[in-house]
């Protein structure tokens, strides 16, 4: 990796007087920050998102080849935005999907999302409706509530867990109307018409990755389509990969927070300020080859052939994770209160990076990556 690696490489858009984060009041409703903020990160999102539909900033498929520019695309966004780069990522990872297990093919325009978490407590409901299928039920952390125009949603069937394409109309508004930009027929067997999808008030209250959007969602009576079999969401070689993209953009938020000490090195001399900055170049280069091993390594057997793929995926978001949480640690301990009180855009990325690293799974998955390497052939 380069000295460059540990700057910004694109500036962070400017503040503005919605920047500053902000809870729901006590009803329940978005603050005005909060609101401006959430709209500010839908128009980067949007731009980033059409770029890469014209080709203007391809993002290869995972496995294609072309692992190694995905990822690197994913880390610029995140060094940019890390809230953006979380509504990117799903976009991507979204048409990944579609492409792997022959879902619809995502129309111009369009924004997807990934809506696939499965905490405690009743979720998501798939029940046959005719010759279709129709969501019923409230889904938990879905990034881009207001600005997605279409999703990819888990549900239970009778069946068991299964994966559902769904115009999720962005701006929580009903499915087909005018308000849901990019939105396209069911010529590409996404249902149009039907129900209602909509953002819950006051359950995203976060400073960390407020941008992110990712509140729960009702759904009622909202036609749907499956992609794929009945597990065939969690059993493609490509849910592996697409763990290593959000190890990415946790990377890329890392190299961000990164910034603001080596501009504090880039002053004069300091010992314990160089030591910092040093031990966090080493951390932050180690990550970069990591990810880039597993960029070829996902390139020279995309479809999982070894069978190595989930103990990759668990060894490097381990790792990642690792790195940012010391990197937070290391670059607060050495330049102290100052940035993370004055520094808009430092104070943004540190928060969010400390939200968004909480994706991994933390002993959970160490468990798990144990057990396999130490038992590899149990529970088979």
């Amino acid at each position: 990796m380069s000295d460059s690696a540990l700057s910004l490489s694109t500036p962070l858009a400017p503040e503005g007087p919605g920047r500053a984060g902000g809870e729901a009041d006590g009803n329940g409703s978005e603050t005005t920050d909060t609101r401006a903020l959430r709209e500010a990160t839908a128009r980067r999102f949007a731009a980033v998102a059409e770029q890469i539909t014209t080709g203007r900033r391809p993002v290869p498929l995972p496995g294609s080849g072309g692992t190694a520019q995905r990822l690197s695309v994913l880390q610029a966004v995140a060094e940019e935005d890390l809230a953006v780069a979380r509504l990117v990522e799903g976009h991507v990872d979204a048409l990944a999907i579609l492409a792997e297990l022959r879902g619809p093919a995502a129309g111009s325009g369009e924004r997807w999302a990934v809506w696939a978490a499965e905490p405690p407590g009743a979720g998501l409901r798939a029940v046959r409706e005719g010759d279709g299928w129709r969501l019923d039920g409230t889904k938990k952390y879905c990034s881009g509530a207001h600005s997605c125009t279409h999703a990819l949603v888990t549900a239970d069937t009778d069946d068991g867990k299964r994966l559902f394409a769904a115009e999720i109309a962005g701006a929580g508004n009903a499915p087909g109307t005018a308000e849901s930009a990019g939105a396209v027929g069911d010529a590409r067997g996404v249902p149009r018409a039907g129900g209602t999808c909509r953002p819950v008030p006051g359950t995203w209250p976060a400073v960390g990755m407020a941008g992110s959007d990712s509140p729960d969602v009702e759904f009622r009576g909202v036609r749907a389509v499956p992609v794929g079999e009945v597990g065939a969401y969690v059993a493609r070689p490509g849910f592996q990969h697409g763990g290593i993209g959000v190890a990415a953009c946790w990377y890329g938020g890392a190299v961000a927070v990164a910034g603001t000490l080596r501009t504090a090195a880039a002053r004069g001399a300091d010992p314990h300020r160089d030591a910092h900055f040093g031990a966090v170049d080493v951390l932050l280069n180690a990550a970069a080859a990591v990810l880039g091993e597993a960029a070829a390594e996902i390139d020279a057997d995309p479809a999982d052939a070894s069978g190595g793929a989930r103990v990759r995926t668990l060894r490097v978001r381990a790792f990642v994770e690792s790195v940012c949480a010391e990197v937070l640690a290391r670059v607060g301990r050495a330049t102290g209160a100052g940035p993370l009180c004055h520094d808009a855009r430092h104070a943004r990325a540190a928060a969010d990076l400390a939200v968004y690293i909480r994706q991994h799974h933390a002993e959970r998955d160490l468990a798990e990556l144990g057990s396999l390497v130490a038992r590899p052939g149990a529970g088979r």
